[in-house]
């Protein structure tokens, strides 16, 4: 009886992860070279191909992608001899002789699964770490991106032996068929929905999981803000990559005293990016597939467009778009946006801002925040959960590769970027090592009289 090419896949990355190969320092730096090579020999492709499936300027897809890819390589490969140390910790009183150290030991056989938002650079991240930390990987990435997939399917089988690093193409079926499998870790990128089902899944042989997900991300433009500065990084924030970002801000809660002014700066931020006629922008992409851009259309309530609201279905088009006077009750309140929709909403006291965001499903994934005083952004930074954020800016923690990034409750579990990243698909190894020319009495029976001095060790 024939296995079936994936459990194959699998058992193959089993057999060579238990070889040993994958551990070495210098095995793992050549692995991050020849991901590096690769990306860079595919570079045209890959620029292409986010083209036609996601209608991505060049200088986006650089940005995001390709260039993010290449610069988390070059921070990993200059930091890894570093990392892959034993990490010296102290010993307490009670366990000496000894020393204790802190070793990282890859996970194993990795399930990674990247989204279709930003296809290359979410596989590519995630890889890299994965490699770092001395590990097979198995990749899936999404059937809303055909073009990006073949390119990476074809780089991937390029560069490495399947038993090390492998593509998995195919729809929902091989997914499902790939979660059956004992995995030693599954790293995923995603919807809040499809998460739950990876999980379930990963429960059933006890796979630990890394879920990177989403959720409504609230941008708070307090009265002290600069209101120009506040609408171009919005504007950046939001329409980059077409709304289609994880982390991009998901909806506005402005001060009441400075709506009015904070909107029309809005506006015309939007045009001057964009212009009158954004369906000929050459910096301006498209929706994804035409479930995403019927689901994203159905939000819009046309009576609220203070801004766009152009749209063509042919094209998977729809322009930079501002709702404003939203209350919770709208639709488009009542999900994750992932598109070019802002709905803007008003506050008045710093309470609002809290009620109106617990009252919202799930924690965010970021949250950003406009405002000179400390006072009020250590209030935002202390009350509301979310997995990350920028103040006065949007988007920018994701890409400091000391920063970590998750999220929190339904926006994720686990974080990685740089030495995170590594951390993330290691295992943190405890050793004591104790010392054997003497051995104390303490621990071991007759216990008479040595209660006292425990108690003195262990306060």
């Amino acid at each position: 009886m024939t296995t079936h090419p994936i459990i194959q896949t699998v058992l193959n990355q089993q057999t060579y992860f238990n070889s040993l190969a994958t551990r070495s320092y210098d095995f793992r730096i050549r692995q991050l070279q020849t991901l590096k090579q690769g990306i860079i020999k595919f570079e045209a492709e890959f620029t292409r191909a986010l083209k036609q499936d996601l209608g991505k300027p060049e200088f986006e897809s650089y940005a995001s992608e390709i260039g993010f890819s290449l610069h988390e390589i070059g921070f990993v490969i200059k930091h890894l001899k570093k990392w892959m140390r034993p990490r010296r910790v102290k010993t307490p009183l009670l366990c000496q002789p000894a020393s204790s150290r802190i070793h990282y030991t890859p996970l194993g056989v990795n399930l990674i699964i990247a989204p279709f938002n930003y296809p290359v650079g979410l596989t590519l991240g995630p890889l890299t770490a994965a490699i770092a930390a001395g590990n097979t990987a198995v990749l899936k990435t999404s059937e809303l991106t055909p073009h990006c997939s073949a390119v990476i399917q074809k780089m991937i089988e390029d560069g490495f032996d399947p038993a090390y690093i492998a593509y998995i193409p195919g729809e929902i079926p091989e997914t499902t068929l790939l979660l059956e499998q004992k995995f030693d870790h599954i790293f995923f990128t995603g919807s809040p929905r499809v998460g739950a089902i990876v999980m379930q899944a990963a429960a059933k042989t006890l796979t630990p999981v890394t879920l990177e997900l989403g959720g409504k991300s609230p941008c708070i433009v307090h009265a002290d803000a600069r209101l120009n500065i506040a609408a171009n990084r919005i504007v950046y924030g939001k329409f980059f990559n077409t709304g289609q970002t994880c982390i991009a801000p998901d909806y506005v809660l402005v001060h009441e005293t400075v709506a009015r002014a904070f909107l029309d700066a809005l506006i015309q931020r939007i045009t001057r990016l964009y212009g009158k006629a954004p369906l000929s922008c050459p910096d301006y992409g498209r929706i994804v597939s035409p479930g995403h851009f019927k689901r994203i259309m159905a939000l819009i309530d046309p009576d609220k467009i203070v801004a766009g609201g152009q749209h063509d279905e042919k094209e998977r088009f729809i322009a930079p778009t501002v709702m404003a006077n939203v209350t919770l009750e709208d639709k488009v309140m009542t999900e994750e946006i992932f598109g070019p929709v802002l709905p803007v909403l008003t506050y008045t006291r710093f309470d609002d801002i809290c009620d109106i965001i617990g009252k919202l499903p799930g924690h965010p994934l970021a949250c950003y925040l406009f405002s000179e005083s400390k006072t009020v952004q250590e209030e935002v930074m202390s009350r509301i959960p979310f997995g990350g954020g920028s103040i006065n800016h949007c988007l920018q923690h994701f890409i400091n590769p000391h920063l970590p990034f998750g999220g929190i409750g339904e926006s994720g579990m686990g974080s990685y970027h740089g030495f995170d990243g590594f951390e993330r698909f290691s295992h943190k190894k405890s050793i004591l090592k104790a010392g054997s020319k003497i051995d104390l009495p303490l621990g071991y029976p007759p216990y008479k009289k040595k209660l006292g001095l425990l108690k003195r060790f262990m306060r």
